[in-house]
């Protein structure tokens, strides 16, 4: 594992805009005046769309300059060049809210590679719309709250959860197996900020037990995607996907123990990427620094 970067001394820049020629150097050009030391360095240029993609990892020598100092400093680049950025500092964890239903294997799997420090988040909240993980989140020393969701109270329940992200000042949103529909304007509210994750069958197998629709296609490939969360459902912009292969001598159960486990896989590198400033949205699509 890669040591824990030095906090307030190492920070990580992304950017997106036209692609245009100066791009680099006006960016390493900004580094250099605030001793600024590239330690990884990634870009991508969208030849389709004439965009650029960047992401760079590095530190800084002198101990007076801090994150707004570097802030501002980058300001007059970002105008220039018509460029949309985000700086951070690399040490503070991503401050992640997990919203679960009755399905756990995600959840676990996310709250023991966080215990690990695997993953580099935070995790001031569990919010569930059912008990079943209240037991699991008090184990792991993490606030559960139960927001119950009705035709009713569906609007309190989001109003609630919202409450929660601000209060918390919560980063990221991770559905991990959240069996709720979001409405249009909580998805807006957290545009680039919540993560979905579901199985590969859509849209061929719909609604209830497509595990078991599945099998009786005879699927050869089980999947999962993890995808960012817009009023479209479960068709925002595609972080990862991961496929097993499978065969006919699998049964309905056998594959959805196969689908759990990709399922939680796709959706932990998903996170880990977004935690470390690696995924830039590209329209309907994602360009991902891995």
């Amino acid at each position: 594992m890669s040591p824990r970067p030095q906090p307030g001394r190492e920070f990580i820049l992304t950017l997106s805009c036209p692609d245009q020629a100066g791009l680099v150097h006006a960016v390493t050009s900004f580094l250099v005046s605030h001793s600024g030391n590239i330690l990884e360095s990634q870009q991508f240029d969208d030849r389709l769309h004439d965009r650029f993609f960047m992401r760079v990892h590095f530190d800084v020598s002198e101990s007076g300059i801090s994150l707004e100092d570097l802030r501002t400093g980058f300001g007059p680049v970002g105008q220039a060049y018509g460029i949309t950025w985000q700086l951070r500092d690399a040490s503070i964890p991503t401050r992640t809210l997990i919203m679960v239903s009755k399905f756990g294997h995600c959840l676990n799997d996310l709250l023991f590679r966080r215990s690990t420090g695997a993953l580099d988040i935070e995790i001031p909240a569990i919010v569930s719309n059912h008990r079943d993980f209240e037991a699991l989140a008090r184990s792991y020393g993490i606030p559960f709250h139960h927001i119950p969701v009705t035709k009713e109270n569906k609007a309190q329940a989001e109003a609630r959860l919202l409450e929660l992200v601000r209060e918390l000042d919560i980063d990221l949103v991770v559905l991990a197996r959240y069996m709720q529909i979001l409405s249009d304007d909580l998805c807006k509210q957290l545009d680039g900020k919540a993560i979905n994750i579901h199985h590969s069958f859509l849209p061929s197998f719909k609604g209830a037990r497509p595990y078991v629709q599945a099998h009786e296609r005879g699927v050869k490939l089980v999947g999962a995607t993890a995808h960012y969360v817009t009023p479209d459902l479960d068709e925002g912009p595609i972080i990862e996907q991961d496929v097993v292969r499978v065969d006919h001598s699998r049964t309905p159960d056998e594959l959805v123990t196969i689908g759990r486990d990709v399922e939680a896989q796709v959706l932990a590198r998903a996170v880990e990427w977004h935690s470390r400033s690696r995924v830039l949205v590209n329209g309907h699509c994602t360009v991902v620094f891995r």
